[in-house]
């Protein structure tokens, strides 16, 4: 057996454990690919509904596509990337259309383009290449790193702004025509016309809401769930998250008939999906209506200050064991500064439900290293933290503070990977033996940070980065030489690779 067969007989194992794959033929294909491998792209809505919504069109063709688990063998046996529906390579197809959730999978798409043996930058494809349209939750804050590897860029929701650049593709004609049909087109940023001025980002029409899920597969972390928004959006105004309420006109309610409308029989498992889903008002009923059909569910946010008695209930009916709410800050004081509504309350009454209502573990979610914050915010968080293991198990999850573009904190500076990892380090010590604590790499963050802060100059970075091997070494090199003004990291750190995020911990966002 060739090391390519063997290659596709793995894919082929996973593709017949799913439901609700989608196969056809079309004039236009479209390589959907996600620069992270299969359990994190198939966790996410937005990459599923494009899916479904470019195989709607009678002229086009979706298939899908993934970074995989092990690039070497790929490369060892010469395979090129392939589509997995049709085993058809993605340089082949007329579209690749490309989902970036964050800065660090960056490095996955120049990854994904290399095996498919298309030239990483625009600016060197030919007549022969692909278009590449890259779109994904990234492009609400700073899709401008990126922005060198795409041919086009979709700001915001791309449902329906999708259909102009098919539309511009089936009509036909050279790279340059196509892209002169779409320079105007609102939505659409061809970073090869506009440069580094980022174009607003757009709202699909409410119609479409809620959008479902197509396939349904129990290889990821959401495993054998079909996902669904009971919304778009968030009403909420903390400073440092992209989808605030000035984002894409806030939060965007879907009826309960319509999320419940489009479940398909042979779904066992209900995730709801959205930046704010524990504030739509009407949540027990739409959970109660799922659960005494015999499902089981998930929401992919909780917030302490929604949560009751009868909530609780229905969640521990829909199988839930574990209850994860956010804290944000370390302190009441920095959650006020953060203008986060939670409070001291609101974590010890989810602590209190938590054991009240069986589960195994309450799971907090928090940042470190945010502006302003003290030795005394941290003390308080420890103390915190062993007042809420006292009531249950408790678990903290804890990340980096960094500051996005498109937000209030923009251009707030990385508070140092020394400086947080000895916050990381005092949290792991004061904290064992009473709460697990469990926090992302503070190198890879600073990374990140540059990513998120950067333009074209971190395109040439990551490149740089990528083809010295990847490690945090190469990355902190590739910054120095190539980055126009990000802080430099405050020490000399070991080679390594990215952990958390960027070894795919799946994500339940669209």
């Amino acid at each position: 057996m060739s090391r390519s067969w063997a290659l596709r007989q793995q894919i082929e194992a996973v593709l017949s454990d799913e439901r609700g794959t989608l196969r056809k033929e079309a004039p236009v294909r479209v390589a959907m690919l996600y620069p992270s491998p299969y359990r994190a792209g198939m966790s996410s809505l937005g990459f599923q509904l494009l899916y479904r919504e470019i195989n709607a069109r009678p002229d086009c063709v979706a298939e899908r596509s993934f970074l995989p688990d092990d690039p070497a063998a790929w490369r060892s046996s010469r395979t090129p990337l392939m589509t997995w529906e049709s085993w058809t390579p993605v340089s082949h197809h007329a579209v690749v259309a490309v989902s970036l959730a964050y800065e660090l999978e960056l490095p996955g798409l120049l990854e994904c383009l290399d095996l498919a043996g298309i030239p990483l930058r625009a600016s060197d494809r030919g007549e022969a290449d692909p278009l590449v349209v890259l779109g994904g939750p990234l492009t609400f804050s700073n899709p401008l790193p990126a922005a060198p590897f795409a041919d086009v860029v979709v700001m915001g929701e791309g449902e329906e702004v999708i259909h102009a650049i098919l539309d511009a593709v089936e009509a036909g004609g050279s790279r340059s025509a196509i892209l002169d049909r779409l320079v105007d087109v609102p939505g659409l940023y061809v970073p090869a016309v506009h440069g580094e001025r980022l174009l607003p980002v757009i709202a699909a029409d409410n119609v479409r809401l809620p959008g479902h899920g197509v396939i349904v597969t129990p290889h990821t972390e959401l495993a054998d769930m079909h996902l669904v928004e009971a919304e778009r959006g968030c009403h909420r105004r903390c400073s440092f998250c992209v989808m605030r309420r000035s984002t894409n006109g806030g939060m965007r309610l879907a009826e309960p008939d319509a999320i419940l409308g489009g479940i398909p029989d042979h779904a066992r498992r209900v995730g709801l999906v959205g930046a704010a889903v524990s504030d739509h008002p009407k949540l027990v009923e739409i959970l109660d209506r799922i659960v005494a059909g015999g499902r089981e569910v998930g929401l992919s946010s909780l917030r302490a200050d929604r949560l009751s008695p009868e909530l609780m209930e229905l969640l521990r009916a829909g199988g839930y064991r574990t209850l994860t709410v956010a804290s944000d800050g370390a302190s009441e004081r920095l959650r006020v500064v953060l203008q986060k509504v939670i409070r001291e309350q609101h974590l010890l009454q989810a602590a209190h439900y938590a054991a009240t209502y069986g589960m195994r573990t309450l799971k907090v979610y928090m940042m470190v290293g945010v502006p302003g914050e003290t030795d005394e915010d941290i003390d308080e968080l420890i103390a915190f933290c062993r007042e809420l293991s006292r009531i249950t198990p408790t678990a903290l999850g804890v990340a980096p503070f960094v500051a996005k573009r498109n937000t209030p904190l923009d251009r707030t500076p990385f508070a140092g990977i020394r400086e947080v990892e000895g916050t990381l380090r005092r949290l792991q010590r004061e904290l064992r033996g009473r709460v697990d604590v469990r926090s992302t790499s503070a190198r890879w963050a600073w990374v990140e940070y540059a990513l998120a802060q950067g333009g074209f100059d971190m395109a040439d970075a990551a490149e740089a980065a990528w083809r010295a091997g990847g490690g945090f070494a190469a990355w902190k090199r590739a910054i120095r030489a190539h980055a126009r003004d990000v802080q430099p990291p405050d020490e000399a750190l070991r080679m390594g690779r990215p952990t958390g995020r960027f070894a795919h911990e799946a994500h339940p966002r669209a």
